[in-house]
């Protein structure tokens, strides 16, 4: 696992490793600066005596979940071709989770409850949406998305010496898709060929036959209204099928194909025109997201969805979402990607509502004014020291603890472990080790699969 460094002004410098931090802190010649992500702070060093490499992090900005990795670009000379290539040396695999679900529906319990609400008083006067909505205004689940990557990449930045950014800007080249014959010879005769479409109907059909249903078997592209009948290469004209379906239905037309099924070809059709909900959400986000990394003064480099799965495949890599970002851009090699991931979930800074609802409006419950009891709040994390009871038999409790705490005003606090919750600990058994920060972190290994 990669550790972050920074001078003696706090100014960051190359990461390391474990073992070398370990010596840096055990010698004095360094302090813990943070606990997640760690990094350490030297005491008898400064950036300018110091020799920075080039270190760019890239971004794969999902719906659900936006993958980062923080890389070290070097690049060398092949022996045999005298090509220039250039190899991504991973330090840092990241996932941040975005909450823009939950937020969506808070929104929408809020406007239940304020219908509900103001349908009992007839007496007030009608109230129409009459407020003027700024120039690039986003709703704010789609904000949290822009938000919570700005805040990451800016934190990241102020932790590594990072020289450059890349970014997936579009999942789907929407252009390339709705004009096949546009020139351009890297998509139409290029390694490209084919990859922008192919991702967009295995996303758009849930990667199975459209036709039989057929799962975890090569599908192949199908032109519903066949192209000798007319049919065109527009994306809403096409469609996924195995072999044996995409041999069978020839040029027929789709209702005589499934004449026995008429719901399919009706459920077909319908599926056609309809867009993906992720990838617009993506598409809503990218430029704000571009804009806010342009404004880093860094140099961003964009890329297209279509390349980054042909990167991962063609270098053998397995499907995640800190391997999309690792892959987004040029890049010949990827080195040392076999590492942790460090998973960060957007949490919140807590509710400014202190009364508690039930599904028809009612209050059910109220929260403490205060936020914080005893030098705590909800999402710290802390470091928990039960000790044994002198004369008395061991207790379930004792033990020693270390995750998010959820706090209680009679100080009994809850404790979120890697191992679960820990319910009941005392507050004077606690010991602060990183204020909350709105987010939840926790490593996880990459599946290979």
């Amino acid at each position: 696992m990669t550790v972050f460094v920074l001078d003696s002004r706090k100014k960051p410098l190359m990461p390391c490793s474990e073992k070398r931090a370990r010596l840096l802190l055990e010698r004095g010649r360094a302090r813990v600066h943070r606990m997640v992500p760690f990094a350490i702070r030297l005491l008898d060093r400064l950036q300018a005596e110091s020799v920075l490499q080039p270190v760019r992090l890239k971004a794969d900005p999902g719906s659900k979940t936006t993958g980062l990795a923080l890389v070290r670009e070097k690049e060398t000379v092949h022996p045999e071709t005298g090509e220039v290539v250039l190899t991504a040396v991973v330090l840092m695999l990241l996932e941040l989770q975005h909450r823009g679900a939950d937020i969506s529906r808070s929104m929408e319990q809020r406007s239940n409850h304020r219908g509900f609400r103001r349908s009992k008083l007839r007496y007030r006067p009608a109230r129409f949406q009459n407020r003027a909505r700024p120039k690039g205004w986003l709703a704010p689940s789609l904000q949290h998305r822009v938000d919570t990557t700005d805040s990451l990449v800016n934190r990241l930045m102020r932790l590594a010496p990072i020289t450059a950014l890349s970014q997936e800007l579009v999942r789907f080249d929407m252009q390339q898709m709705q004009n096949p014959e546009i020139s351009g010879a890297e998509y139409q005769q290029g390694t490209l060929a084919g990859y922008e479409i192919r991702e967009y109907l295995l996303e758009k059909w849930g990667r199975e036959c459209v036709y039989c249903g057929a799962e975890n078997t090569p599908l192949e592209i199908d032109h519903i209204h066949p192209r000798s009948r007319g049919g065109s290469n527009r994306v809403s004209n096409l469609a996924i099928a195995c072999h044996d379906c995409n041999q069978r239905k020839g040029n027929m037309p789709l209702e005589q194909f499934l004449a026995k099924a008429p719901e399919r070809a009706e459920k077909i059709l319908k599926q056609a025109k309809v867009r993906l909900n992720d990838a617009a959400a993506v598409n809503s986000t990218r430029w704000a997201l571009f804009q806010r990394l342009k404004a880093t003064g860094l140099d961003v480099e964009v890329a297209s969805g279509g390349r980054t799965k042909w990167n991962r495949i063609r270098l053998g890599l397995p499907k995640a979402h800190c391997i999309d970002a690792a892959c987004v851009g040029h890049v010949d090699a990827i080195n040392q990607w076999q590492q942790p991931v460090l998973g960060i979930k957007a949490t919140g800074r807590g509710s400014y509502q202190r009364t508690r609802l039930t599904k028809h409006g009612f209050p059910r419950g109220y929260l403490t004014r205060s936020k914080s009891a005893f030098g705590f709040q909800t999402g710290d994390m802390v470091h928990a020291v039960v000790p044994a009871r002198a004369g008395r038999k061991p207790g379930k409790k004792e033990g020693t603890y270390l995750g998010r705490v959820a706090i209680r005003a009679s100080g009994s606090f809850n404790i979120q472990t890697g191992n679960g919750l820990v319910q009941g600990i005392h507050h004077r058994f606690c010991t602060l080790i990183q204020r909350a920060d709105g987010y939840g972190y926790a490593f996880a290994k990459i599946a290979l699969t």
